[in-house]
């Protein structure tokens, strides 16, 4: 009888859907910083709102690879936007030391979602390259100018095509939304409203994507430049060696060392211990030969 009440005090799946639509669109529009507390606390929130949708579907099983667009139930599409929206809320998360893990992150989710919405037709588009496709095509044209231009070219045009398809579906979707909230709508109207969104998310999940992996190159790059500028360093953090007077003998050591009782003395013996003990030799590092190869040559 507990277990039964608990169940009807969870949140529903349609429940947990608005909720963090309606904390997305409230992001979208907020003056606050987007560090500011009350913008991570509705990040986190809604987070945890679609974790707990995801977990869901999946338990309900509602999509399926087997079945076409057509066999979805219209009040079901919107679902399908639910990695979108964990990709969104990612990219809203502030955290400097962690920003390369919640770019990867979102990346992978609204990927995802693309290769969800490419199975079902929804629209017609490319999905963006994997990390090894991409640096297999970088290496393959990395010699080629001119491919390189028709490729700068043809993502121009595609974001162009993009964006006209975005005020054309934002369009439709405002007034198909005004006769969703008078009640005049019936499914035809419902499945268009949804589909419109799921197309509407795909435009703004490509450019998002674009945007990820043009940001993890650079965060990559600071580390690479960081690495290299610790291992400099680290490099000339050597004791520096105090000046001497370089002698043959002790007995030459202690006459200059009278002399010149501003300079320390040193024997060769002497020096050459000091800098094998610091790593400052000429050879060390380098790998010496045996004695018998040296013979032999």
């Amino acid at each position: 009888m507990a277990a039964a009440e608990d169940e009807l005090l969870l949140p529903r799946l349609p429940e947990l859907f608005e909720t963090s639509k309606q904390l997305l669109d409230e992001l979208e529009i907020a003056t606050e910083p987007t560090g500011s507390r009350i913008i991570q606390d509705k990040v986190f929130k809604g987070l945890d709102l679609l974790k707990k949708a995801a977990e869901m579907l999946s338990q309900l099983d509602l999509f399926s690879q087997n079945e076409d667009l057509e066999e979805i139930a219209s009040t079901d599409l919107k679902y399908l936007m639910v990695p979108a929206f964990q990709g969104a809320f990612a990219m809203k998360q502030v955290n400097p030391s962690k920003r390369l893990d919640h770019l990867q992150w979102a990346r992978e989710h609204f990927l995802n979602y693309l290769t969800q919405c490419q199975h079902y037709h929804v629209a017609e588009f490319e999905l963006p390259k994997t990390k090894t496709n991409s640096a297999e095509n970088n290496t393959a044209n990395s010699s080629m100018a001119y491919p390189s231009i028709v490729a700068m070219a043809s993502q121009r045009q595609a974001k162009i095509e993009r964006y006209k398809q975005k005020k054309e579906v934002e369009h439709r979707l405002s007034a198909l939304k005004s006769a969703l909230e008078s009640g005049q709508a019936n499914d035809e109207h419902v499945r268009e409203y949804y589909l419109l969104h799921l197309r509407r998310w795909i435009g703004i999940t490509l450019e998002e994507i674009e945007s990820i992996d043009q940001e993890i190159k650079i965060l990559r790059e600071k580390d690479s430049t960081k690495e290299a500028s610790t291992s400099q360093s680290s490099r000339q953090d050597r004791p520096p060696m105090k000046p001497f007077v370089l002698t043959r003998n002790m007995a030459q050591a202690k006459v200059f060392g009278t002399g010149y009782p501003s300079l320390a003395s040193m024997t060769v013996n002497d020096w050459y211990e000091q800098h094998r003990k610091f790593g400052a030799l000429p050879d060390q590092g380098i790998a010496k030969t045996t004695s018998g190869k040296g013979r032999s040559s």
